[in-house]
């Protein structure tokens, strides 16, 4: 059974940074791509950033980009969002996602960015 975790959000000024935390379960990492959406109040989910691990190629949304850096440990079963420069506008909730087949989701983690 494919498995998402999320972990590492919180409340965090604005300049600040956070590292979130996605482990997997269910399969092996290293040969899919993974990657976070995030949903703020009163939006759509918008996709953030995403890695293929078999070759490392990432992607990242204009607004994030310079400030976030997706990044995978196929030994922990892991991928990681380190979120530095963090803005108000940064604040949602962030969900990861995995393309195994179909995708799957975690459950997310708050974000929270004061001014």
């Amino acid at each position: 059974e494919v498995q998402l975790v999320e972990s590492g959000g919180g409340l965090v000024q604005a300049g600040g940074s956070l590292r979130l935390s996605c482990l997997l379960s269910g399969f092996t990492i290293d040969r899919y791509t993974i990657g976070w959406f995030r949903q703020a109040p009163g939006k759509g989910r918008e996709g953030v950033s995403c890695i293929t691990t078999s070759d490392g190629t990432t992607w990242y949304a204009d607004s994030v980009r310079g400030r976030l850096t997706i990044s995978s440990d196929s030994a922990k079963n892991t991928v990681y969002l380190q979120m530095n420069t963090l803005k108000p506008e940064d604040t949602a909730v962030y969900y990861c996602y995995a393309l195994v087949g179909r995708n799957y989701w975690g459950q997310g983690t708050q974000v929270t960015v004061s001014s």
